[in-house]
């Protein structure tokens, strides 16, 4: 329930985000593209008319008397005058205009020529780096793309602006949809891959945790409680003297005589091998792998441990061959070994 939360909180977090640049810087730059596109697509005469209503009204600036003309030719150069000083407002209409130095001395030049203080450059289009440089030396103002939507936005006809606007909200809207299914998407996988590594967690700790759970199975596995199994013979019940062979304890006693057990027998085997290999000295669990690989954990050197582990995988016939893996010591750095007891 933990890492469902988390992914939860996670897809939020990235869909909040998402949706606040997509509303206020996306739906922003979409809103400009658009409003400059329909700015460019208006009649010059048009345009030259807002652009002298927002000079008028937000600059303080009126026509220089005398400079106005109600010819029908296209005019792009206008002398406006506030209290003090004259300006020379040059309109270059149209998205295409890619304006540079040229241009800029050419309109700085004019206002001189006219008296004025200093230009006005307005234009759909873009003034570049080497513009802007001669802008400032000229004296001269550039208006362009995300400077000119804002300055004309409000004298636009109200059909036009609501267009742009919701266009440009629809964009924003869309995408922002989007986002929350990537977010949900992503909250998805993030919460099944938490499970899944948790899952895998639980499935290698699980093993050596079991291994040493029930101690009170050491007593049958060692070699001295398995003496009493072997049922002795009426004739050596009647006789004490053939006691004396010693030398089989020194072998061990075989618990699996079976060479090929059945499946439940072969399990219960490989239990009481791990139980009794947790028991050894420098061993700290051991627990199967695979039917034929059996892992150990230990705190000795292989040298030291591995008659102790032979000894007791030998008294299981049917798993004498299996190989074992010898994970390296806590806080030592060693490569994990594989050994046999015993090969076919």
């Amino acid at each position: 329930m933990f890492s469902w939360i988390l992914a939860l909180l996670l897809a939020l977090i990235v869909w909040t985000l998402c949706a606040a640049w997509f509303w206020l810087v996306k739906r922003r730059r979409k809103e400009t593209r658009l409003g400059l596109n329909a700015l460019a697509g208006m009649h010059w005469r048009d345009f030259s008319e807002i652009v002298r209503r927002a000079m008028r009204e937000q600059r303080g600036l009126q026509d220089v008397p005398g400079e106005t003309d109600d010819s029908r030719e296209p005019r792009s150069d206008f002398l406006m005058h506030d209290d003090q000083h004259r300006w020379l407002l040059s309109c270059k209409h149209g998205r295409a205009y890619r304006i540079g130095t040229a241009a800029v001395n050419e309109l700085g030049a004019a206002a001189r020529l006219a008296g004025a203080r200093g230009g006005i450059l307005i234009t759909e289009g873009r003034v570049e780096r080497d513009g802007r440089a001669a802008a400032e030396k000229q004296g001269v103002e550039v208006l362009d793309g995300h400077l000119l939507w804002p300055l004309l936005q409000p004298y636009l006809p109200g059909d036009m602006e609501a267009q742009v606007k919701t266009a440009a909200r629809r964009e924003a809207i869309r995408r922002i949809s989007i986002a929350a299914l990537g977010s949900l998407t992503l909250g998805l996988l993030v919460g099944m891959g938490y499970l899944t590594s948790r899952l895998e967690q639980s499935l290698v700790a699980a093993p050596p945790a079991s291994a040493p759970a029930q101690p009170a199975a050491v007593a049958p596995a060692t070699p001295a409680a398995d003496a009493p199994t072997v049922s002795p013979s009426p004739a050596a019940a009647a006789d004490p003297a053939p006691a004396r062979p010693a030398p089989a304890a020194a072998t061990p006693s075989i618990l699996g005589d079976e060479p090929d057990p059945d499946p439940a027998t072969l399990a219960r085997y490989q239990k009481e091998l791990t139980r009794t290999l947790a028991t050894q000295p420098g061993v700290v669990s051991a627990f199967w792998l695979t039917r034929q690989t059996l892992a150990v954990n230990r705190t000795e050197e292989i040298d030291v441990i591995w008659p102790r582990l032979c000894t007791e995988v030998k008294r299981y016939p049917s798993l004498r061959t299996v190989r074992i893996q010898l994970n390296p010591r806590p806080g030592v750095d060693e490569a994990v070994r594989w050994r046999q007891c015993a090969t076919l």
